[in-house]
């Protein structure tokens, strides 16, 4: 009977042991989580926040750009179709690099996701 009963007692702590071992995975893996998704949303809100205010200003700098080189060449006309030009070529170089903006971005992301 004894070694039944030291069967028991050892079992007894190996699943005491075990159910510890999931309760403390499970709890790490919510604070991952909440990590994770703490740093997304950072992420996003400052990508948001100084996105747009980079965005207004350059929206500002391209119609004031578009204004002053209409007063230089003597045509608004015209340089606000210079300035829409340049814009089209700033995004077809952008579109180009699309591929290695997506591979820095995705690097990025599993460098953070799998830290």
């Amino acid at each position: 009977m004894g070694v039944i009963k030291a069967i028991n007692e050892t079992s007894d702590k190996a699943y005491s042991s075990g159910e510890t071992y999931v309760k403390t995975s499970q709890e790490y893996y919510k604070l991952k989580a909440f990590q994770q998704l703490a740093r997304a949303f950072t992420f996003l809100s400052k990508l948001a926040i100084i996105g747009g205010l980079l965005f207004l200003g350059l929206i500002f700098l391209t119609v004031s750009g578009a204004i002053w080189l209409g007063k230089f060449i003597g045509s608004t006309a015209l340089a606000c179709l210079i300035t829409a030009g340049a814009l089209f070529v700033f995004t077809a170089i952008a579109y180009l690099v699309r591929a290695y903006i997506d591979k820095n971005v995705i690097k990025k992301m599993s460098q953070e996701f799998f830290d």
